[in-house]
């Protein structure tokens, strides 16, 4: 089991940031489904009113811890993204942003495979949807540069997510799960060639 998630806050460490931070640590603890209001609530050292105040209710709250660590984890490639020359390299800083950001943030990738399902089928399934486009959006704008040069196979819209992250979201759980023991990241070079692979022309 990971030690007590510690992550650092976007603000000063506020009552609402204390309660994703407890909402983070109970998931891992006891599950999506294990984990009550209460916990949350208790762990965090807050009001039931305060709670509801800021979220709702709980699957407000795990929807905003999702999307809060989406955001972090879509920043970590964003250095490399905003440097890279050509459409291969930003498929190399793509899947090494996205196996970089697991390797160090095990926890948190956890959370965010156990919760997508339910955010994904939730009352903020539309907001996930128009996160995804603008996630997407500028990466399927080089693609499409690609393909008008040659480099990348026209394909359907919707595989290339899957094509491009398939193989190390396969891994990267396979590792969260303790059945392999090198980090993702040991192996983003692989993993990006073969998501180049994938696409290419």
């Amino acid at each position: 089991m990971d030690p007590k998630p510690q992550r650092q806050a976007t603000s000063p460490y506020s009552n609402r940031q204390k309660l994703l931070d407890s909402a983070l640590y109970c998931v891992t603890e006891h599950g999506t489904a294990g984990t009550t209001i209460e916990m949350i609530r208790k762990r965090a050292g807050s009001s039931i009113g305060s709670l509801y105040h800021h979220f709702g209710n709980k699957q407000n709250l795990l929807a905003a811890l999702f999307f809060e660590l989406l955001d972090a984890q879509l920043a970590w490639s964003k250095a490399a993204l905003e440097q890279a020359d050509t459409i291969e390299d930003v498929i190399s800083a793509f899947v090494h942003g996205y196996v970089g950001w697991v390797s160090h943030h095990p926890t948190e990738a956890r959370f965010l495979y156990a919760v997508r399902s339910e955010v994904a089928a939730g009352s903020q399934a539309e907001l996930l949807r128009q996160r995804n486009k603008a996630r997407f959006g500028q990466l399927h704008t080089l693609l499409k540069a690609g393909i008008e040069a040659g480099h990348v196979r026209a394909l359907p819209k919707e595989i290339y997510a899957s094509l491009l992250l398939g193989q190390s979201e396969n891994y990267c759980r396979a590792w969260l799960s303790h059945r392999v023991s090198s980090k993702p990241s040991a192996h983003a070079a692989l993993l990006a060639d073969a998501a180049w692979r994938a696409i290419k022309a």
